[in-house]
């Protein structure tokens, strides 16, 4: 089945202390990389739709802090001030659709999604990376294949209303509106939402983790398709780069060790074959009349040769027999499987409406269902009724009576 193209968003906290990591990599100021995937030659081609105009992050935030744009009153020293929002698409997707200029619409498009989450003057940065190779897919199409991904760090900002205590001259202005501010809050920006699962279950989801769902839709909306959204409730972490190419090397040194493992099969099957040709082709012996005599267990064994190759013949048709059929039932294995992934494809976009709905009001929800059914379920039981009373097995109130 053809691989599918998934998309990922998620966010990455970071404090003012240490942020700094995160800068180093996002804007390209380390010298060497722990991720030896980076060619610094292409880092030109990195595109920023937004940066910080020369100064650091912590500079930038503090600047805007002494302007009033924003504020940090009431976090702690090491509270987690930044979200990285990291945008993606596994890397064949912009192969397919070609590369770097097809890439950078895509991501020009999911800066503008960023932005409608955030607000335009709460982000410090969104740049493209597209100087990371992807090892694993040059190899596969013979040419470098570069991952194209988006980093946006910006500042998780509410609108907060500070109302007037009671220790102000003024008692009238108590319980009053003194100022309204812009608050940097991680978790007041993101608050968990109740949700229930496909099961009944209710738990609380912290709603950056909605964002999956809205990065597709914004996306798909914007005319990027041939993509589908990413795993719904996936605990995987997301690997550094490092760390993916650790596990991209293991996998190809799997399909090494492989390819050795069979080479030594067919060579060892080869030289049994070329020792069993050297053995048929020294038995007998010709005499002067021309004709060859060989010993009673020569003559045992190429009979038991014969007959093999013969057996063997028959079993050669019934596998390239056996391999047309199986051949033809994966073909229309394949076909039914797209029409049925058509099909349920169809089934989640009718049902995603009430999804959402039974999300948001599961009570409300579970009403208007009961009082749609309610009828149908009647007519259901009744239908029972009917056929047991058939088979003998119910009888009316009035039979009962008599």
């Amino acid at each position: 089945m053809e691989k599918k193209n998934f998309t990922v968003a998620r966010i990455v906290t970071h404090t003012r202390s240490g942020i700094g990591k995160c800068e180093r990599h996002n804007e390209r100021k380390n010298e060497s990389y722990g991720n030896m995937n980076v060619d610094l030659g292409r880092t030109p081609m990195n595109i920023h739709f937004r940066d910080c105009g020369g100064t650091t992050y912590n500079e930038t935030l503090d600047k805007l802090v002494s302007d009033g744009t924003v504020s940090l009153r009431g976090l702690k020293k090491d509270a987690k001030v930044y979200d990285e929002m990291i945008l993606d698409v596994n890397s064949d997707y912009f192969e397919q659709h070609g590369g770097y200029e097809f890439a950078k619409r895509f991501y020009e498009e999911a800066y503008r999604f960023a932005a409608k989450v955030y607000g335009e003057r709460h982000i410090l940065s969104a740049v493209m990376h597209a100087d990371e190779i992807n090892l694993a897919l040059t190899e596969k199409y013979g040419h470098p294949i570069y991952h194209y991904h988006l980093h946006i760090v910006a500042l998780p900002v509410v609108e907060k209303q500070v109302l007037w205590s009671k220790r102000c001259k003024s008692p009238a202005l108590v319980g009053t509106v003194k100022e309204t501010i812009q608050q940097v809050s991680h978790s007041k920006k993101w608050k968990s939402q109740q949700i229930i699962d496909e099961e009944g279950k209710t738990s609380l989801l912290p709603s950056y983790r909605i964002l999956q769902d809205e990065f597709f839709r914004h996306m798909q909306e914007s005319g990027f398709t041939d993509f589908v959204r990413g795993e719904r409730g996936s605990d995987t972490q997301h690997l550094s780069g490092l760390e993916y190419q650790i596990k991209q090397d293991a996998e190809r040194l799997k399909e090494i060790q492989r390819s050795i493992e069979e080479k030594a099969i067919r060579e060892k099957v080869v030289s049994e074959i070329h020792k069993t040709y050297l053995e048929i082709d020294h038995m007998g012996k010709k005499g002067i009349t021309g004709k060859v005599t060989i010993s009673k267990e020569d003559f045992e064994l190429l009979t038991e040769f014969a007959k093999e190759g013969i057996s063997g013949r028959g079993e050669i048709q019934r596998l390239k027999s056996d391999c047309s059929r199986l051949s033809m039932q994966n073909f229309d294995l394949q076909n039914d499987l797209k029409y049925r992934e058509k099909q349920l494809d169809a089934l989640v976009t009718r049902c995603r409406p009430y999804w959402q709905a039974a999300k948001i009001e599961p009570e409300r929800v579970k009403a208007f269902l009961d009082s749609i059914l309610e009828p149908l379920r009647r007519g259901e039981e009744k239908k029972a009724e009917t056929i047991l009373y058939r088979k003998g097995k119910v009888r009316t109130g009035e039979e009962k009576e008599q």
